[in-house]
């Protein structure tokens, strides 16, 4: 398993503790947007290798698809990953992407709709309640096929800061969970397996 993340990653994090004594399946490699994202030092915890991406290597070669193959990486995880996936690496990793949103989609998705910006337009539009959406990635914004979806109360008092919270508890709570189940669930699509 490779991650994928831009931020401090709390959800890489979580992952990386579920799949430490996992029986098939290692986090083998974390891939950061940024050079300074909080989530290199989680992996340097875990002893998982890591790589900061070059952004136009990641758009416009197969640099990384070929070494992501080169490292027996049977899926990628989207944990808080900021670039959308180019159509090269969706096409080499067909149904084995697999991305966290915090909202109910298909409300609140697409191009510029993450973190803050996700919670201040749920708070905005008065909505009851929220959540995530775990999902599998195609090629375009929050659009692939759902796994999963967990809800949560948006209180008339909530702030962003106070529905993020309740957010990464659900992320928190079932992304390892979810993703376990969905290799467990398709062994054809992990040819280590």
């Amino acid at each position: 398993m490779a991650i994928f993340a831009s931020g401090a990653g709390s959800n890489a994090e979580k992952i990386m503790e579920h799949f430490k004594n996992h029986p098939i399946v290692a986090v083998k490699l974390v891939l950061s947007s940024k050079k300074n994202a909080g989530v290199l030092q989680k992996a340097e915890k875990f002893g998982v290798d890591t790589i900061i991406l070059d952004k136009n290597n990641f758009f416009d070669t197969n640099i990384y698809v070929k070494e992501l193959q080169a490292k027996d990486i049977d899926i990628i995880i989207l944990a808080g990953f900021l670039w959308k996936v180019p159509s090269n690496l969706v096409a080499a990793f067909q149904n084995r992407i697999i991305n966290i949103h915090p909202a109910l989609l298909p409300k609140y998705g697409g191009k510029g709709m993450y973190g803050h910006f996700v919670h201040e337009a749920v708070i905005q539009a008065k909505e009851k309640e929220s959540g995530i959406t775990i999902h599998l990635v195609d090629e375009a914004y929050d659009h692939g096929k759902h796994l999963f979806q967990a809800k949560c109360a948006v209180a008339p008092t909530d702030t962003p800061d106070d529905l993020a919270g309740k957010i990464h508890i659900l992320e928190h709570q079932y992304f390892p969970t979810v993703i376990d189940n969905y290799i467990e669930e398709h062994p054809a699509l992990f040819s280590n397996i």
